[in-house]
Formats: C-alpha cells, sequence, structure tokens
C-alpha cells in the first residue's frame, strides 16, 4: 500500500494534521482553528477482519488488485477500558496507510440501552479520564489519525442515538462537541474528526438535528449497505438507491469533505456483486462531491468481503486504481 501524499496535505489544509507530524519546518506549520474545506484527494479504504493488528487481508487485496489503499478503518469500544492502540496504528502508516479509528463509546455486548453510556453522561464529564488519556496518547504518537466517533447516530440500535438510552434532542451534538473540545484542550493537532451518520431511512433521525457544526468536524459520511435479498425486509438495491438522497441531505448541511464511511453489497443475493461494483465507482466518478470511500470487507450478516469472488474483487481494482 502506498499512501497518497496530497491526502495528508489536504488535512494539514483543514488545520487537523501538523506540518511537524509531516517532517515540514515549523513555520510551514497551520494554525489549529478550523479552515474551510479544500479540495481533498480522494481516498480509498478498507475494513478487514483482524485489522489493526493484522493486516494481511488488507495487505493481500492491495497486492491482488494493485490498487493503492489510503485509509484502514477498524473499531474500539470504550469499555474494554485500554490505551490508544499505538503500535496497531503505526501498524497501518508502516504500510502506507492513514488509520480510521472508530471510537465507539459502549460496550458491544449489552445493546442499545447502557445508561453508563447515555450521552449526557459524556458530556457532564464522567468519562473525561478516559477521552483526557486517549488524547493525551494520541497527542504523543503524533501521526496523522481519523477518529469516526460515535457513527450511525440517526438510527436507533447504538446507546448512543438520539430517542434510545434516555438520550434527548441536542445531546449527541453535545456530546460530540465535548469529546472534540478535550482534544483541542490537548493540543492534539493530528487528528481528522469523522461524523459518519447512517444512510437516511424513513424514521430514522433527520441528520440536521444531529450536526455538530463544520467547526467541529473535519469530513461527514454515510454508511449503507445494498443488503440484497439477505434479510426478510431487504431488496437488490443500487448504489444510487443507497447513497444518492443521504449524499445530497449531507450537503445541505455541511460544507465539508463527504464520505462513503462503509458500504459493501452481498454475493449471490438477488443481484451481480461485481457488477454493483463497477456502478459504484461510475457513481462516484459522477459526484466529486464524495471524496472517499471504504469497503466493509468482512464476512458478518452477509458475505461483503471484497474478494468473496474474483469478478467482485477485480471490479473493485479497475475502480480503486483510478479513484
Amino acid at each position: 500500500m502506498q499512501i497518497r501524499r496530497p491526502y495528508l496535505l489536504a488535512a494539514l489544509a483543514l488545520g487537523v494534521v501538523t506540518a511537524a507530524a509531516l517532517g515540514a519546518p515549523a513555520s510551514a506549520a497551520r494554525p489549529t482553528a478550523p479552515q474551510p474545506a479544500p479540495a481533498e484527494e480522494r481516498v480509498v479504504g478498507i475494513a478487514v477482519a483482524g485489522a489493526p493488528t493484522d493486516l494481511s487481508e488488507a495487505l493481500s487485496v492491495s497486492s491482488r488488485t494493485g490498487a493503492d489503499l489510503d485509509q484502514v478503518t477498524f473499531y474500539s469500544a470504550w469499555s474494554d477500558g485500554g490505551d490508544f492502540p499505538a503500535a496497531d496504528a503505526s501498524r497501518i502508516i508502516a504500510a502506507g496507510a492513514v488509520p480510521e479509528l472508530t471510537w465507539e463509546p459502549w460496550d458491544p455486548a449489552a445493546g442499545p440501552e447502557q445508561p453508563a453510556y447515555a450521552l449526557d453522561t459524556i458530556t457532564t464529564g464522567q468519562h473525561d479520564a478516559y477521552i483526557k488519556r486517549w488524547a493525551t496518547q494520541v497527542k504523543s504518537w503524533g501521526q496523522p489519525l481519523v477518529i469516526r466517533f460515535a457513527h450511525e447516530m440517526n438510527g436507533d440500535w447504538y446507546p448512543w442515538a438520539e430517542g434510545v438510552n434516555g438520550n434527548g434532542p441536542g445531546d449527541h451534538a453535545a456530546a460530540w462537541r465535548h469529546v472534540v473540545d478535550l482534544f483541542r484542550r490537548a493540543k492534539v493537532t493530528t487528528v481528522t474528526w469523522s461524523w459518519s451518520a447512517n444512510v437516511p431511512y424513513p424514521g430514522s433521525t433527520p441528520l440536521a438535528s444531529l450536526y455538530p457544526g463544520d467547526s467541529y468536524v473535519g469530513r461527514v459520511g454515510l454508511d449503507g449497505y445494498n443488503w440484497g435479498t439477505t434479510q426478510p425486509w431487504s431488496t437488490w438495491q443500487s448504489f444510487a438507491d443507497v447513497f444518492g438522497p443521504g449524499v445530497a441531505e449531507l450537503g445541505s448541511i455541511s460544507t465539508r469533505p463527504v464520505h462513503v464511511t462503509e458500504t459493501a453489497a452481498p454475493e449471490g443475493a438477488g443481484g451481480d456483486k461485481a457488477a454493483w461494483i463497477s456502478d459504484m465507482w461510475g457513481w462516484l466518478a459522477a459526484h466529486p462531491e464524495v471524496r472517499g470511500v471504504t469497503w466493509f470487507s468482512l464476512l458478518k450478516e452477509a458475505d461483503w468481503r471484497i474478494d468473496s469472488s474474483q469478478a467482485s474483487l477485480d471490479a473493485w481494482g479497475v475502480g480503486a486504481r483510478v479513484f
């Protein structure tokens, strides 16, 4: 994997990565205050089983397709209580990509009703010791990092969603700002904050009511899947069907770069996965406002893996090489 330097330079322009972190002279440093979003280099990302400790699958996909990966996404729950995984994050950097930490305030085994992780417990400082420890560790680590905090907040399946777990209107944005402010007070300047919602659906919380504001966000994004016929309620959907309305909605509330922060399609579940991937690249080419795409390459609810077939892997590589 080779990192695309314009991706880092875009982060530098956003004021979320310091010149020092890139080895530039101090005089080249940008202000840490939020800046207008630049035209960001497009980003190809992947989430794989084993990351961030085991990157063999990500490296294999990159090698077999000849497509560089700019970002590797991994997940960390607050209930784990450990330290920032600097060694694992460094492993991603050494592989030529930027780590994206999906930072989840919950216990994954306990469902959406978890009073210990209600949004107001974050805002009122009950988790400050943990957040500050990570901020200090991220600052000491000193490399580019994307933090995707409390994602898919417009749904009802996580304890940080409004309308569940005792959370009310405005609580998500307040918690988000509190976490970002703690990192700012710790003078962390290497983080890009990724505000990542689920693609809107009937009954989901409107994005505008959840958004903390461009001054607290480096990029915005959407998670969305073509579930095909894998679920009783689902049918095969095109990439445009999944993301088109949500991308338009994001554009109405933010000027930050838009990313597809999770996506995938199943193999053999009502349609042609390879053709779907090819169509995805075509749609993205026609929508330059979308600056990045991350494929959720895991065998989970369905076979989301990029290499679930050779045809799907090939389709991914063709588009990723030129995105």
